[in-house]
C-alpha cells in the first residue's frame, strides 16, 4: 500500500499549513488500511480528472479538509460531481476514508500533498470547475502571514487551474485573514466577486460551530473568473 503520509512535503520550509500530532485512532488507522488504495492518491504523475471522474459533470477541489464531515456530506448530496479532497494530516485521511465508506461514495479522492505542489505540478491547466477553502489556518501573527495559503501567487494557480466560468468559495472566522483574503483578490484582475452568504450547501461543521459559540464571526467568499 501506497503510504499517504511519504509524500515529502513536510520538508517545506514556507507551507501554509501547521503539522499538528500525528496522534491517530484505532479506527481512523483501520480507515487507512482498508480504504486507502481505492480511494487515495500520492501525486506522482500527473493527475487528469476526467480519467479519474469520467462520467462526472463537473470537478471540484477542497483544499485542506479537517476531519472531512463537511467534504463528505458535499459529495454524498452532489454524486453527479467529482471531488478531489486535499489533506495532510492522518487524523482527517481516515476520518474521511471512513465516511466515504460509510457513505458509499464513489465520487471522491483523497490528495496527500500540498495544494500549490499539486496545482503547479500535477494539475493541467483549466481542468477545475471551482475550488473549496474553507477555514485555512489564518497564521495570526504578522510575521506569518506569508505563510497564508492565500497570497497572489496562489490565485494566480487558481487562475490557471479554473475553467472559464469557474470559482472559488472560502470561508473563514478570523475578520483580520478575511480582510487580507479580500485585499488579495481586489488587487488580482482575474477576479469579480466578494462577499457572500453561507449557502444551504455548505453544512456547518463542529469546527466552525465552535468558533460560532465563541462569537467568530464567519465570512464566506465567492470569486468567480471574469469571462
Amino acid at each position: 500500500m501506497s503510504s499517504p503520509e511519504k509524500s515529502g512535503l513536510y520538508n517545506l520550509s514556507n507551507r501554509s499549513f501547521r503539522l499538528r500530532g500525528t496522534r491517530i485512532t484505532e479506527a481512523q488507522a483501520k480507515a487507512t488500511q482498508l480504504f486507502w488504495d481505492e480511494f487515495g492518491i500520492v501525486p506522482d504523475h500527473p493527475i487528469v480528472p476526467s480519467e479519474i471522474f469520467p462520467n462526472s459533470e463537473k470537478v471540484i477541489m477542497e483544499i485542506g479538509t479537517g476531519m472531512g464531515e463537511a467534504t463528505a456530506e458535499i459529495a454524498r448530496n452532489f454524486p453527479e460531481t467529482g471531488f478531489f479532497a486535499l489533506e495532510v494530516h492522518r487524523p482527517g485521511i481516515g476520518s474521511l476514508l471512513a465516511r466515504i465508506n460509510e457513505f458509499e461514495l464513489t465520487n471522491l479522492r483523497l490528495i496527500n500533498e500540498d495544494a500549490r505542489i499539486v496545482l503547479s505540478e500535477y494539475m493541467p491547466d483549466q481542468c477545475l470547475d471551482a475550488v473549496h477553502l474553507y477555514f485555512p489556518d489564518p497564521w495570526h501573527k504578522k510575521k506569518h502571514w506569508k505563510r497564508r495559503i492565500v497570497q497572489r501567487d496562489f490565485v494566480d494557480l487558481i487562475y490557471r487551474k479554473l475553467k472559464p466560468g469557474g470559482h472559488i468559495h472560502i470561508a473563514t472566522d478570523w475578520q483580520d485573514y478575511a480582510n487580507y483574503m479580500k485585499k488579495v483578490f481586489l488587487e488580482h484582475s482575474a477576479f469579480d466577486g466578494g462577499i457572500v452568504e453561507r449557502p444551504d450547501w455548505r453544512p456547518l461543521t463542529k469546527f466552525e460551530g465552535k468558533g460560532l459559540r465563541k462569537d467568530h464571526n464567519v465570512t464566506d467568499f465567492t470569486y468567480t473568473l471574469k469571462s
